[in-house]
């Protein structure tokens, strides 16, 4: 079973920065990708980032381009996201979510999330 904890969020003034931690294990199966969400009150869930466990691939919304860093430490099977220059416009729940690399791909919902942790930036 696929166990995902998800840490790190915060309160920060705009242009500070936190680096959020989802440890993830249990994957039963090789391919797989680990994905960053996040959801703001009223809105729709968005996808922030993902990497690809195969080849180490990392996909980045526009939204978070040149903000935003994931990196992956293999041998404590955990992925950080790194959050620089935030903006009021990047709070919400950040959910760490997992599932085959195919599935989030082709943007399905992934069947694997973490509990989500609270990222507020004030202005």
């Amino acid at each position: 079973e696929v166990h995902i904890v998800e840490s790190g969020g915060g309160l920060v003034q705009a242009g500070g920065s936190l680096r959020l931690s989802c440890a993830a294990s249990g994957f039963g199966f090789s391919d797989y990708a680990i994905a960053w969400f996040r959801q703001a009150p009223g809105k729709e869930r968005e996808g922030v980032s993902r990497v690809v466990s195969s080849d180490g691939s990392i996909y980045y919304a526009d939204s978070v381009k040149g903000r935003f860093t994931m990196s992956s430490d293999n041998a404590n099977n955990t992925v950080y996201l790194q959050m620089n220059n935030l903006k009021p416009e990047d709070t919400a729940v950040y959910y760490c979510a997992a599932d085959h690399a195919l599935r989030l791909r082709v943007g399905a919902t992934p069947y694997y999330w973490g509990q989500g942790t609270q990222v507020t930036v004030s202005s």
